[in-house]
């Protein structure tokens, strides 16, 4: 059984390798960013030889914003819970389709995020999507929300530290809408600074 294992994690590293070739990151963005003095990056989907770096570079967990079908051709998320641990990996499976995002896509994973930030600080949180643009700093967006950023403050921090991020209009009102839902006290540091 461990050999079998062994075998199929030797094949998706190299099938991560490939398709990353053909459907990576890109080359008009940045690898990741850090956002101010958060212990967030936001970034593009990293390749096999960034991964090793973010590791080096004391990130400790991941969100991967990209679709099931995105990740399963890729083999990016089977790469990230390899290299950090499941534990340490979420998933904000979607589409970049620029309309509302249904919080069961995303809002477990930023609510992880953010509990990871709050309770370890050593943590240091990778937050991914294709190209880096609007997916990871939807995620984002909503994470600096959960840790008590007021809504302008939280946008203008991520723009002014991942120049080439835009949040989409849709998904901020989907997060907003989400957090406004939700019982008084539960995101308790909302609506601060």
């Amino acid at each position: 059984m461990g050999r079998a294992r062994a075998g199929t994690t030797f094949a998706r590293e190299i099938w991560f390798r490939c398709t990353n070739r053909i459907y990576g990151p890109g080359t008009r963005t940045r690898p990741w960013t850090w956002i101010g003095d958060e212990r967030i990056a936001i970034g593009s989907i990293p390749t096999p030889a960034s991964l090793l770096v973010l590791a080096r570079e004391g990130v400790t967990h991941v969100v991967n914003c990209r679709a099931h079908l995105q990740t399963t051709f890729s083999q990016d998320l089977s790469a990230e819970k390899q290299l950090f641990g499941a534990a340490n990996v979420a998933v904000a499976p979607m589409w970049d389709h620029g309309r509302h995002q249904p919080p069961a896509k995303w809002a477990d994973a930023a609510e992880m995020a953010a509990r990871w930030l709050e309770e370890d600080p050593h943590a240091r949180v990778l937050i991914h999507c294709q190209r880096g643009r609007r997916r990871s700093m939807m995620v984002a967006y909503a994470v600096l929300r959960l840790r008590g950023r007021a809504p302008e403050v939280a946008a203008q921090e991520l723009l002014e530290n991942r120049h080439e991020g835009r949040i989409v209009p849709a998904y901020r009102r989907a997060i907003e809408d989400w957090l406004a839902s939700r019982p008084a006290g539960v995101h308790g540091m909302i609506g601060r600074g």
